[in-house]
């Protein structure tokens, strides 16, 4: 089977900003990366609309606290409510290099994208986004005999991801795909 050729993301998308905290300029950030206890590690991070977003924007990391699950963020030119109204919506992101290496068996989920999904039987189709959704992550795989399938990512389903070739062999849960 022939390698897939995908770009991997130059930046790695670690929370999103919800609001203004306060009146001078703090930030609240919900956090989406697995190692929170790293973001107090970071110098700087990226802002903007997606990991590949060509008009990124470098903002140095003045302060950085947890109040509940989110992040309290103090960024470079960020010193008033107005101005942290300016940032809402924005995602936050660090380079690759940044990033946490993995363990053994460990991936990220962008490196999932574009990955074919067979079973011991057939091709199901091509992973598209992955939902996560606290118990398990679902694929959404397009699937040309199916359209859109869910699968349910977990133990029981997933038999083997090859990386290399580009393909994730599935055990699909019985009565997920309509029998024709």
């Amino acid at each position: 089977m022939p390698t897939i050729d995908r770009q991997d993301p130059k930046f790695l998308l670690i929370g999103e900003i919800l609001r203004p905290h306060g009146v001078r300029g703090e930030l609240r950030m919900r956090v989406l990366s697995d190692q929170p206890d790293r973001l107090s590690e970071l110098d700087a991070v990226y802002l903007g609309k997606t990991p590949n977003d060509e008009s990124l924007e470098r903002r140095a990391l003045d302060g950085l606290r947890f109040n509940k699950e989110y992040a309290l963020l103090r960024l470079e030119g960020c010193r008033s409510r107005n101005d942290a109204e300016l940032l809402r919506d924005a995602k936050v992101m660090i380079s690759m290099d940044q990033a946490a290496p993995l363990d053994d068996g460990e991936y990220y989920l962008f490196q999932l994208l574009g990955m074919k999904v067979l079973t011991e039987d057939f091709e199901v189709g091509t992973v598209k986004d992955v939902l996560q959704t606290g118990a398990n992550d679902v694929y959404i795989v397009d699937s040309d005999d199916h359209g859109e399938v869910l699968i349910p990512a977990h133990a029981e389903t997933i038999l083997s991801i090859d990386f290399e070739a580009g393909v994730i062999t599935m055990a699909l849960p019985e009565g997920l795909l309509p029998t024709e």
